[in-house]
């Protein structure tokens, strides 16, 4: 018993250490009537999926990412921020097209957004996931695997009922659209110095 606390513990502390910025990502796209709820949940599960198969078959194969090539994932979120900002300068945003919201809840590219975003903003992660996989046994990542599942089930419920909450959703839901190209562009810029690949880029 105190085996299974003892990973549990581990797990949900790994988790909430490496994506509390996670949480203000998805506010914003729930916040974006752009995204289906059901985009951001696929999106995000897939993200956190790629985090963790990398991980596992970095742990097994004894694989060093550097740091600085890891961060080029940080591009992505810079990119979509500045498209965001770009529609909205154009005023594309200004009133939600019901057709627009319906042809957006059946694509795939908000899922691929979401995915990506997720995977950029955790890519260090790949770095604090590696080291640990490798220590543990098939059983154990199992478990990890588990609790990971659990947590971002949790992350989402959370960011959805903070944005559909009668009090403080409405100006989430209000100015969050407006707010996420910013912090994209922020997230991305932190990421590319974070991990050392500006060098990379000059």
């Amino acid at each position: 018993m105190e085996y299974l606390f003892g990973n549990l513990g581990i797990a949900i502390v790994l988790f909430a250490s490496t994506n509390v910025d996670d949480i203000f990502v998805l506010l914003g796209f729930f916040a974006d009537r752009k995204f289906h709820p059901r985009q951001i949940v696929i999106g995000q599960y897939l993200g956190i999926s790629v985090l963790c198969g990398v991980s596992v078959l970095a742990s097994l194969i004894s694989l060093v990412i550097p740091a600085a090539y890891i961060g080029l994932l940080g591009l992505v979120p810079i990119i979509l921020g500045l498209k965001k900002l770009w529609t909205l300068w154009q005023g594309f945003e200004a009133e939600s097209d019901p057709e627009d919201h319906d042809k957006a809840s059946i694509g795939h590219g908000n899922i691929a957004a979401v995915a990506a975003v997720t995977i950029a903003n955790g890519g260090d992660n790949i770095g604090i996931y590696t080291p640990l996989f490798a220590t543990r046994t098939s059983d154990e990542i199992t478990i990890i695997a588990i609790v990971f599942v659990v947590m971002t089930a949790l992350w989402l419920g959370a960011a959805h009922f903070l944005v559909n909450h009668p009090t403080i959703g409405a100006p989430i839901r209000r100015y969050g659209h407006r707010v996420v190209p910013f912090v994209l562009v922020a997230l991305g810029i932190l990421i590319l110095h974070e991990a050392g690949t500006v060098r990379l880029l000059w």
